[in-house]
């Protein structure tokens, strides 16, 4: 007979609300406008939050929850971190092939199988580094009529490279207003 382990941390609440407004309207909660974004600009943007993030890793009260069923900062991090490397294979897929479907990603999932609550914040920063310099690199790579190319979701939602990348900053800039950063 198994059993949880003692540290296992409270459940939240999955969010399983369909953010792809966002690529059409401002987010009321951390301010983001998706058609302001210029997609040539996605990669310098990444690369000028990563620091926000690092610095928000490095928070003596990063491994403390708010509150019992909202993520620590270090959970969000982490997450974070997954979100730059699942949103760069989606990128690689949609550049590779012809109207993609992408692999599905349960973000809660993740959260609990991989402890994000027990990772190390300062190797999550680097790791968030790691991914957000590739991603930012293959996203200046993209050039021209590239930047329309499809993909999509299981739950039917299609994106192009250039609604990808404001989709994908809108997630990384909402968890810094979640953090405070």
């Amino acid at each position: 007979m198994t059993s949880e382990p003692q540290d296992t941390p409270p459940e939240i609440e999955p969010d399983t609300k369909d953010w792809t407004w966002v690529l059409d309207q401002r987010c009321p909660e951390c301010g983001f406008a998706a058609p302001d974004v210029e997609p040539t600009d996605i990669g310098a943007t990444v690369r000028a939050l990563t620091p926000r993030w690092v610095g928000a890793l490095s928070r003596s009260d990063a491994r403390q929850r708010p509150e019992p069923s909202v993520w620590s900062v270090l959970e969000y991090g982490a997450h974070v971190r997954d979100v730059h490397i699942v949103f760069g294979r989606r990128l690689m897929s949609m550049l590779e092939h012809d109207d993609p479907l992408f692999e599905n990603w349960d973000q809660d999932a993740a959260a609990l199988a991989d402890r994000y609550d027990l990772q190390s914040p300062a190797v999550v920063a680097s790791e968030l580094v790691d991914a957000a310099d590739a991603l930012a690199d293959a996203f200046d790579g993209v050039t021209g009529e590239a930047w329309d190319r499809p993909g999509r979701r299981s739950n039917g939602s299609v994106f192009t490279v250039r609604t990808l990348g404001q989709y994908f900053l809108h997630d990384v800039i909402h968890h810094l207003h979640d953090v405070g950063a």
